[in-house]
């Protein structure tokens, strides 16, 4: 049995990887959906004050209560507060899977580093409203979506992540969507260009998955996820070039 602790992306709670956790569980895995505080049923009236450490503070306290030997899963935002608290934990963490998203280097946050002008401004309580539409979702899962979703803290994009580069010695899955753009050859084009921090992307104990979808796999193929975190586990996958 293997313990997917499973970290969702913006807006999102634990609810978004409820299917996914499903078939995990009927596999025979532990599967823990996480809502960061500020997030879903967690959300209040000080969810505006809500920063990247107190993201980070949850996926590491989750990482202890589980013990060694976690796959760590996180979606687009969430490789924020995960490659930072595996960063502190790397001794709890068996391997991280990252879905649709990239890794950060130290002092970079999610605005400055992944999406930029794609987030969109907060209100006045501190807070990115949910978007009205959101490409990747399936026409079946959008009423789910916008009843579900709640507005994120805005200070955890802008945050700047702490690394100390302890995570980078784990075992690592990258998992591209490619309708959203991620792929093999995207991923090979960035190793190729020679910059120090794509040198990663073909290092042992390093592999690749594709899924035929969009940026929401858990909601739009969540057996199929379900499918790849448990090959991933097993340390299968292909590595950059085969």
């Amino acid at each position: 049995m293997t313990t997917f602790v499973l970290v969702p992306g913006l807006w999102m709670g634990g609810w978004a990887w409820e299917a996914v956790a499903a078939e995990l569980s009927a596999r025979g895995h532990r599967a823990v959906p996480v809502t960061l505080p500020g997030l879903g049923e967690r959300a209040g009236e000080d969810s505006g004050r809500t920063g990247l450490a107190e993201h980070t503070a949850e996926v590491a306290a989750l990482l202890d209560a589980e013990g060694p030997g976690v796959v760590l899963v996180a979606h687009s935002y969430g490789i924020f507060p995960s490659i930072s608290a595996a960063d502190r934990r790397p001794g709890r963490v068996a391997r991280l899977v990252l879905v649709d998203t990239g890794t950060p280097e130290n002092g970079e946050s999610l605005l400055s580093s992944f999406v930029g002008a794609a987030v969109p401004a907060a209100d006045d309580s501190g807070l990115l409203p949910v978007p009205s539409e959101v490409a990747g979702v399936p026409e079946a899962e959008l009423e789910r979506y916008h009843r579900l979703a709640t507005p994120h803290p805005a200070a955890t994009v802008t945050d700047p992540v702490e690394l100390t580069g302890a995570w980078s010695v784990l075992p690592t899955t990258g998992v591209f969507c490619l309708e959203n753009g991620l792929s093999l050859d995207v991923a090979r084009a960035l190793h190729a260009s020679g910059e120090p921090r794509f040198a990663r992307l073909a290092e042992p104990g390093v592999t690749f998955f594709e899924m035929a979808t969009g940026h929401f796999p858990m909601l739009s193929a969540p057996v199929e996820l379900a499918e790849v975190l448990v090959r991933a586990a097993a340390g299968e996958g292909v590595g950059l070039y085969g």
